[in-house]
């Protein structure tokens, strides 16, 4: 029997296709107690008797019937409640505060060329920059959510040079960072009133990732350092990379965009709770 008080924490949703050709939504819940995880399956059926809102990360919902497996990681979620909702993203004045923060780090940046060159695209860009996530699904996925991610890179750069790597071009590095997903913009669409993302279809037809979108801004403003920082930023071309960190001979700066936005991805304020 399994316990129905346990509140758990929304962490992943996302649907799909049966071989049937029914929806089936997998939902992985998080409990707070242990920071265990949950796996969930929910059959069309069920998916239809529930507001998507109640699937937003962050979101604490209680499992009201389902089937367990033997090591009770595993369920078949029948009927769920949702116990709290989670802010949907970043407050206005939260937005504010955040790009400006990474305006600071621009002005950071010495070379004249580059400094006005993202300056100018922040600026030009703000409203939309100040609402996107940095993903639908896996980190910062929530109204502002790219904001946090850019400052978090930013300030992970920023700690290596001071420490590490003092060799290493800061104004490559800052403007990279900062640039690195900005394509994100355009490849989601965040609902305002309900915080739930989805990817802008007609930005998918256009481009191949986010990164080819950076890539190609920055090759076509004459950046090609900075370009290709960001190109090897996925790691893998089976990650979405353009330039595979595999590949042999690769100079030095072209690994660290990627290892920064790993350790953001993973371990920085990945759910706008954690911004309280």
């Amino acid at each position: 029997m399994f316990d129905t008080e346990i509140i758990y924490e929304v962490v992943v949703f996302s649907i799909g296709d049966t071989k049937a050709g029914t929806k089936m939504g997998k939902l992985q819940l998080k409990n707070p107690e242990d920071d265990s995880l949950l796996n969930c399956i929910l059959w069309e059926e069920a998916l239809n008797r529930f507001d998507s809102k109640i699937f937003r990360s962050g979101n604490k919902v209680r499992i009201v019937s389902g089937s367990f497996n033997e090591k009770y990681n595993n369920c078949l979620v029948s009927a769920l409640e949702l116990v709290e909702e989670a802010p949907i993203g970043l407050n206005d004045e939260q937005q504010n505060k955040y790009f400006h923060e990474i305006l600071n780090y621009v002005q950071k940046i010495k070379d004249e060329k580059i400094k006005k060159f993202v300056e100018e695209y922040l600026l030009s860009h703000e409203k939309e920059i100040k609402i996107a996530p940095a993903a639908k699904l896996m980190h910062h996925n929530y109204i502002g959510g790219l904001l946090v991610h850019i400052l978090e890179c930013c300030q992970i750069g920023e700690n290596i040079v001071n420490t590490v790597f003092q060799n290493i071009n800061t104004d490559n590095l800052f403007a990279a960072c900062i640039l690195h997903d900005i394509g994100k913009i355009y490849e989601y669409v965040v609902d305002e009133d309900s915080g739930l993302i989805n990817y802008d279809e007609n930005f998918r037809k256009e481009w191949i990732s986010h990164s080819q979108f950076a890539y190609s801004l920055c090759m076509n403003n004459d950046l090609k350092k900075i370009a290709r920082m960001i190109a090897a930023h996925h790691g893998r071309i089976e990650w979405n990379a353009i330039i595979d960190l595999n590949e042999k001979d690769l100079e030095p700066y072209m690994y660290i965009v990627h290892h920064i936005d790993d350790l953001s991805a993973k371990f920085g304020r990945t759910n706008v709770s954690m911004l309280k």
